[in-house]
């Protein structure tokens, strides 16, 4: 497993507070920014202005995916690449479908060719997933993605994503990861918010020893203290708001659910949200 700290915040950058930020040392991984420390925090983009927000007002991270409203799937190169331009570690989810994490070989060898080329457009990591049929993780699959991560010849993080989350005994799941060489698990607790599922992400911290345990699904800013105080390493939310639309005029469906101008809206990155997640964090730090 390869551990990373996150890089030393400084002065804030443009949006910031305008105070100098604390010197940190994020996912618990022992550094030399000092004593100060607290759970990174990463934030769910889908585009370079997503992530440019994102670092603008203190993520340490980025999560990178399209298709945000089905759960997140695959990006392409060209995006990678224009967003680990912006400056920000890229981890990209790989997903090739919506649905359920029930893959077949087809489909985790196209997965496995997604994760190598992420990787060659600038992914500093790969989010990645499968189940059995019966709620089992799919362990197969998974060495298999994480092998192709770290064929590439580069240090490289690997992250379970909430596919951990529908298997039938998610605590259980995760005390398997260590022996995998994940890097981190992206869980709710098993639970339909990560807020609710705070009891099993202390379990999981206990379960996976050396796995960062990363609390997401459904997290708000408010739901912070009680998220950190579980032991977690990070917390993923996607701060996200629906973008304003930027035509009026008769609106035609798109899609076959698409039956309004509304349901085709898309989402963009909210800087206040960002911003006070990274507040609440740091608050949590300091107190």
């Amino acid at each position: 497993m390869t551990d990373h700290t996150t890089r030393p915040l400084g002065l804030p950058r443009a949006g910031g507070s305008g105070h100098p930020q604390a010197l940190v040392v994020a996912d618990g991984v022992a550094g030399p920014a000092g004593p100060v420390r607290r759970p990174a925090l990463e934030i769910a983009v889908t585009s370079p202005a997503g992530a440019r927000v994102a670092l603008d007002h203190g993520a340490d991270r980025v999560e990178l995916c399209t298709g945000l409203e089905l759960g997140g799937l695959t990006p392409s190169a060209a995006l990678v690449e224009a967003v680990a331009a912006v400056g920000l570690p890229v981890q990209v989810l790989v997903r090739c479908r919506p649905g359920d994490f029930v893959h077949d070989a087809e489909e985790i060898a196209l997965m496995a060719a997604e994760v190598r080329s992420v990787i060659a457009s600038g992914a500093s990591g790969v989010v990645v997933g499968a189940l059995t049929a019966d709620g089992a993780l799919d362990t197969d699959a998974v060495t298999r993605l994480a092998a192709a991560a770290h064929d590439a010849g580069c240090p490289v993080e690997v992250t379970l994503h909430r596919a951990i989350d529908l298997s039938t005994d998610p605590v259980a799941t995760a005390a398997l990861l260590p022996a995998l060489g994940l890097t981190r698990v992206l869980t709710s607790g098993g639970a339909p918010a990560a807020g609710e599922g705070l009891a099993a992400l202390a379990a999981m911290v206990d379960a996976a020893p050396g796995v960062q345990v990363m609390a997401g699904g459904g997290v708000r800013p408010a739901d912070i203290p009680a998220l950190t105080a579980t032991g977690i390493a990070a917390v993923h939310l996607s701060a996200k708001r629906r973008a304003e639309p930027r035509r009026g005029g008769a609106w035609i469906p798109l899609g076959a659910s698409s039956a309004s101008a509304e349901q085709d809206t898309y989402f963009v990155t909210d800087p206040a949200m960002v911003a006070e997640a990274r507040r609440m964090l740091e608050s949590r730090a300091t107190g």
